[in-house]
């Protein structure tokens, strides 16, 4: 990871030798999440959790900047967390995905965070952040076999796990906002992902009965198939799909517009925005890895 040095009037987590209240902040392409454990545990509950939809990785410069706007609001969430955890009493980190990664000025604006905040931020590689989110998955559910498919706003995450271990991970540019700012129509979008997810399949060249979707993206498909099959419970976490009903909810939103959709759904704007195209390339991924649920 790239890191930015830490200031000392920043408490740092694990610094002692008990672990107690800790938080994150998750710097992410589409939102910046603050999280508060009490403590450290396999699966930890968390004692506060907000987010903030920032879109980082959206309305990019021209040689792939981020924007001016959205550093602003990210930067506001990040004070305010920082504030908020210090309240808390909470050893707090912050990480940074594929928006802070890719762009040019990703480095700058972590140096303007530290020192407008004093908070460092480490920047994930496409592996580590692959690895973290199946590590995630694990820690939940520590015997489940098959492969993990992380969709955040500028990247897509894919990582095996297997006896409690993560195998090979693998990071792909071909979030929904970058395919929306490169490919107008979705025929390009298509495939441009199909082309990257043949490539990749060579590599994870195994049968994986069951993915494990991560992502506010994937959520939201989640729900829009609740929605429209009358779910009693709207509880998402652990939330099973075969995968064939993904691909009827996916052909679903392919038939309508997203007004028709607003209508029908408790699916926020920012996210109902993107499921066209998050919808194209969970499609692909379901259709190339070929897995039952």
């Amino acid at each position: 990871m790239t890191e930015i040095s830490p200031t000392p009037n920043v408490k740092r987590p694990f610094s002692n030798n008990t672990i107690d209240r800790f938080g994150v902040i998750d710097i992410g392409s589409n939102s910046v999440r603050l999280v508060v454990f009490d403590g450290a545990a396999r699966s930890p509950a968390y004692f506060f959790n907000e987010k903030v939809l920032c879109g980082l990785g959206g309305n990019l410069g021209p040689n792939g900047e981020l924007n001016i706007d959205n550093k602003k609001r990210a930067l506001s969430a990040i004070k305010r967390f920082v504030l908020l955890a210090n309240s808390m009493s909470a050893n707090l980190s912050a990480v940074a995905t594929a928006a802070i990664r890719n762009a040019p000025n990703g480095k700058e604006f972590c140096y303007e965070i530290y020192v407008k905040t004093g908070l460092e931020v480490s920047v994930a590689t496409g592996e580590e952040e692959a690895t973290l989110s199946a590590k995630g998955v694990l820690l939940g559910w520590p015997d489940v076999d098959g492969l993990v498919c992380d969709l955040g706003g500028a990247s897509m995450e894919l990582a095996e796990i297997s006896n409690g271990n993560v195998g090979l991970a693998k990071s792909l540019q071909i979030g929904p906002l970058n395919l929306d700012r490169v490919h107008a129509d979705a025929i390009g979008k298509r495939d441009y992902v199909k082309s990257k997810l043949i490539e990749l399949r060579k590599k994870f060249n195994k049968t994986y009965k069951t993915i494990y979707l991560v992502g506010g993206s994937w959520r939201a498909i989640a729900r829009l198939h609740m929605d429209l099959s009358n779910y009693p419970l709207k509880v998402l976490h652990e939330y099973q799909i075969n995968a064939d009903d993904i691909l009827s909810t996916i052909k679903w939103i392919n038939k309508r517009s997203l007004k028709e959709i607003r209508t029908m759904t408790t699916i926020s704007n920012v996210r109902l925005d993107l499921l066209p195209t998050s919808g194209i390339i969970l499609q692909e991924v379901v259709e190339i890895f070929n897995p039952k649920k």
